[in-house]
């Protein structure tokens, strides 16, 4: 008895870890479907080539789908660019991440906003009201840390606003290097204890 009572609890557990097994592939198929949709969503090469003469990109999420992203775009003479960081990883960073693109779209291509402080206003207003946040505890903080940059390379103007993520400048000037940091306001685009409107820096 103490044999076939052994014989078929190994034979549950085979069963079950194929199971898991099962479920844990479908999971990952899933979720890797889902890395190829948001990578359509990002600039692709041959825009950013066109629109920058030079640089490059550092991109190295933690998980296969994620909340970090960055948004380009030419509009209105001048070339916008867009860097977030979403809160939580993986899936639910993603769902942010597809709200954030969405509504940069929203606010710059169809709301006609260029001004980097205006966009990220524009775009926690959107969060907050998508999102049904209140300000009160049991509400979600969700959100996003993000840095804008408008360059108008015909006027050599570079406007910039930052969400907790600041901004890094390196100028080359008669073979020296200096590194300008441009700070950014404390609070997320997102609901927060102490929102004000966020500032523009003009270089």
């Amino acid at each position: 008895d103490l044999k076939e009572a052994n014989q078929t609890l190994e034979q549950k557990v085979i069963d079950r870890t194929k199971k898991i097994e099962s479920q844990n592939l479908e999971i990952r198929s899933s979720i890797q479907y889902a890395s190829k949709i948001q990578s359509a969503l990002l600039p692709q090469d041959e825009e950013l080539n066109k629109l920058l003469p030079s640089y490059f990109i550092l991109s190295k999420p933690k998980d296969i789908v994620s909340g970090d992203y960055y948004w380009v775009v030419h509009k209105y003479c001048k070339i916008i660019i867009a860097v977030a960081d979403c809160t939580g990883h993986g899936v639910p960073g993603a769902f942010m991440r597809m709200l954030g693109v969405s509504f940069l779209n929203k606010v710059v291509n169809e709301n006609g906003i260029a001004e980097p402080d205006r966009i990220l206003n524009e775009l926690r207003e959107n969060v907050i009201l998508s999102l049904k946040q209140k300000g009160e505890r049991e509400t979600s903080k969700d959100g996003m840390d993000m840095a804008i940059c408008s360059i108008d390379l015909k006027n050599m103007q570079l406007r910039f606003a930052g969400a907790n993520n600041p901004m890094i400048m390196i100028r080359k000037e008669n073979n020296e290097y200096t590194i300008i940091e441009k700070r950014a306001d404390v609070m997320p685009v997102g609901v927060y204890s102490r929102m004000s409107e966020l500032t523009l820096h003009e270089i």
